[in-house]
């Protein structure tokens, strides 16, 4: 859990939250309550994401389920260092696109008495610690794991299985090309796509020697 209160009023330093989890987890949603709730008591708040994240609306952070605040999109994590010193409170969506360099931004916003509060992918599709993610969620002082609900087993999800064959690492997409899936569903997915791969390969292979033998 988070405080939005520090016990000790005398202390000026701000803290770090992150949120993190696998796609349709609802990482986005809880930032936008938590920054909205923030707006309504009165705070200075910004909302900052990467510039490449232009899924729904180039201004806008918007959750998969519709909701929606207004952000400034930034090219590289420096810009916000500069966008967001007189806020009281900063959120920072799909944090795992941004350059190592945000770990240094939020902790330095953070001394200065700043809420910062952080969404992100902890896991990219290949099941790897994603980006920055990992350095966030060690020196946040909270860290809420949200998760999605697995679309083959009904358990809860918190891997991003990736539906296209596309190997980028950075590839965003919806429903169509993502699918959130437990740990045993992606396991036996993942074989299933390595399985594949071997037979292609296997296909090749006898179409050459085809090809060479005349």
């Amino acid at each position: 859990m988070f405080l939005e209160n520090t016990v000790n009023p005398k202390e000026q330093f701000g803290w770090i939250e992150v949120i993190a989890g696998s796609m349709f987890s609802g990482k986005t949603e809880e930032l936008i309550r938590r920054l909205k709730r923030a707006q309504f008591a009165k705070l200075k708040v910004e909302i900052f994401k990467p510039m490449v994240d232009t899924r729904y609306n180039d201004e806008m952070v918007v959750s998969h389920d519709a909701n929606e605040i207004r952000s400034t999109p930034v090219p590289a994590a420096a810009n916000i260092r500069i966008l967001a010193d007189t806020c009281d409170v900063i959120g920072i969506d799909e944090a795992q696109f941004f350059d190592d360099e945000i770990v240094t931004v939020c902790n330095d916003l953070a001394n200065k008495g700043v809420r910062v509060i952080v969404a992100g992918l902890d896991m990219d599709f290949k099941g790897k610690p994603f980006g920055p993610m990992p350095a966030l969620m060690a020196t946040a002082e909270y860290v809420t794991k949200v998760h999605a609900i697995c679309t083959r087993t009904g358990n809860l999800a918190n891997y991003s299985f990736r539906k296209s064959s596309n190997d980028k690492l950075v590839m965003l997409g919806e429903v169509n090309e993502y699918e959130p899936l437990s740990r045993g569903a992606y396991y036996k997915a993942m074989l299933k796509e390595k399985v594949k791969i071997m037979d292609v390969k296997s296909e090749e292979i006898d179409a050459n020697k085809k090809n060479e033998n005349g």
